[in-house]
């Protein structure tokens, strides 16, 4: 008896075994063709836009500091980087303070109210909204019933409340994640309800916090449907010099470019796409510096 059941114990886990290594290959798989996709993904770009640089008459510096034309060789994006910079600064404040707002309020003081589980159900479920909905809700809110017109501040608004419910999610389980521990030590000393958010449950939550900044904006930063329902423009031979402005921004411009016949403008677009990547990773890189800052000044 004792055979048989010691039998069965190692047939069992030489099953396991290969059920975790075939688990370990399809993961391995699935990274490797995930990293494969990436690599020629950037490799067709690179290619595409060398070629623009190749072309004669082609230079950085007009692609940095000219409008678009009807020429792909004087084609360049400096008002489309200005309206994104004006955008993502405007989404990223609003989504920033009023997102962590509502994160405070609904998991420090809300407490376990029918209104608070109202709030939250409905901020899951606005997460799963298509991006042209908010553009349409953007274009009848901002654009018409605050008569903010087409203009960067409109757009900033409206990519803000695309990525609140990620901001407001991801920085409720950063707070969430701070220990009851700190908070207690902080009633014990004293502290206000207020003192101790601000002074302790917040800086800890930080890193958190930000993370769901980063991804939330990444996001953000390459959606061109809202902006294109609320009217941004397709040609902008300007820079927007102020948030009531008429703007375009980087995915826009480089839809435009794509959509037109021309090859020289095929690579042209190719080379926008990379300084949007450019833009992101810089953004990306700046908020993670940030969060690693605050990481080794709660160690230190």
């Amino acid at each position: 008896m004792a055979t048989v059941t010691e039998q069965n114990y190692h047939r069992r886990l030489a099953s396991r075994k290969r059920n975790a290594a075939v688990f370990y290959g399809v993961c391995i798989a699935a990274v490797a063709i995930a990293l494969i996709m990436l690599v020629l993904l950037l490799y067709s770009v690179i290619s595409e836009a060398l070629a623009w640089y190749g072309l004669e008459g082609t230079s950085l510096s007009t692609l940095f500091t000219e409008a678009p034309s009807s020429k792909a060789i004087k084609s360049g994006l400096f008002p489309a980087i200005i309206g994104t910079l004006w955008v993502m600064a405007i989404c990223v404040f609003v989504s920033f303070t009023v997102g962590v707002s509502a994160a405070i309020y609904l998991e420090e003081y809300a407490g376990g109210s029918r209104i608070a589980e109202l709030i939250q159900v409905n901020i899951q479920n606005l997460a799963a909204v298509p991006s042209i909905v908010y553009g349409i809700l953007g274009l009848s809110i901002f654009v018409a019933l605050f008569a903010l017109g087409k203009s960067t501040l409109s757009a900033g608004l409206t990519l803000a409340l695309l990525i609140m419910p990620v901001v407001i999610v991801s920085s409720q389980e950063a707070i969430r994640a701070v220990p009851s521990s700190i908070r207690e030590g902080g009633y014990a000393l004293g502290g206000t309800k207020w003192q101790v958010v601000w002074r302790l449950v917040l800086p800890q939550a930080m890193p958190g916090i930000l993370t769901g900044i980063i991804l939330a904006v990444s996001r953000a930063m390459g959606e061109a449907a809202p902006l294109v329902i609320m009217g941004a423009l397709s040609f902008v031979p300007f820079a927007p010099a102020h948030p009531l402005d008429r703007f375009t921004v980087l995915p826009i411009q480089i839809y435009v470019w794509i959509s037109k016949p021309q090859e020289e403008f095929h690579q042209l677009a190719a080379a926008g796409i990379i300084v949007l990547l450019v833009m992101l990773l810089g953004m990306n890189a700046f908020a993670i510096f940030l969060r690693n800052r605050l990481q080794k000044n709660q160690r230190g």
